[in-house]
C-alpha cells in the first residue's frame, strides 16, 4: 500500500478537525439546556440518536422531540468528551468518545447533582460540505447521585 499524497494527509486531518468542531457544538447545545433545534441540526435527516438507556430516536422531528422534553429532567450537564478516535474514510467517519458529564438533575421535583460516564460511537457522514451524525450510540457507564459515587454501578 502506498503511503497517502500529502492532499490526502491535508483532508483526512481537515475531516478530523471539522468531526471535532461539530462534536463540540453538539456539547454545546447540549449544555444550553438540550437545544432541540440545534441538535438536530447536526443529524441527517433520517440520523439515529441511541442513548441506550435514554431511549432511541430516528429522524430529525423524534430527536427534537426528545431534546425538547429533556432539559425538565437534566437541568444543567457540562458534557467533557475526551480522548477522540477518529477514523475517516472518504465521505463517512467514525468517531470514539470519553464522556464525563457532571449534571444537575431534576427527579421528581427533588434537585441532585449526579455524575454520568459514558463512551460515544458515532457514525458521520458529509453532507453538503459539512459533517453530520448519521448514528450517535452513547454506551452508559455509570449515571448516579455524586456523592453515592459509582462503585456499585462498575
Amino acid at each position: 500500500m502506498s503511503e497517502p499524497t500529502l492532499e490526502q494527509q491535508v483532508a483526512r486531518l481537515t475531516a478530523i478537525e471539522d468531526i471535532k468542531n461539530m462534536k463540540a457544538r453538539y456539547c454545546g447545545y447540549a449544555d444550553d439546556g438540550y437545544d432541540p433545534e440545534g441538535l438536530a441540526s447536526l443529524f441527517v435527516e433520517d440520523g439515529i440518536w441511541d442513548g441506550g438507556e435514554f431511549g432511541r430516536y430516528v429522524g430529525a422531528e423524534a430527536i427534537k422531540e426528545f431534546f425538547g422534553g429533556i432539559s425538565s429532567d437534566i437541568i444543567f450537564a457540562g458534557h467533557l468528551v475526551m480522548n477522540p478516535i477518529i477514523t475517516v474514510n472518504g465521505d463517512s467517519a467514525n468517531g470514539k468518545w470519553w464522556l464525563i458529564m457532571p449534571s444537575t438533575t431534576n427527579i421528581d421535583g427533588k434537585k441532585e447533582a449526579r455524575w454520568l460516564a459514558a463512551e460515544y460511537d458515532d457514525d458521520y457522514v458529509k453532507v453538503g460540505g459539512c459533517w453530520l451524525h448519521r448514528h450517535l450510540k452513547l454506551d452508559l457507564k455509570f449515571f448516579v447521585p455524586y456523592l453515592d459515587g459509582w462503585v456499585e454501578q462498575t
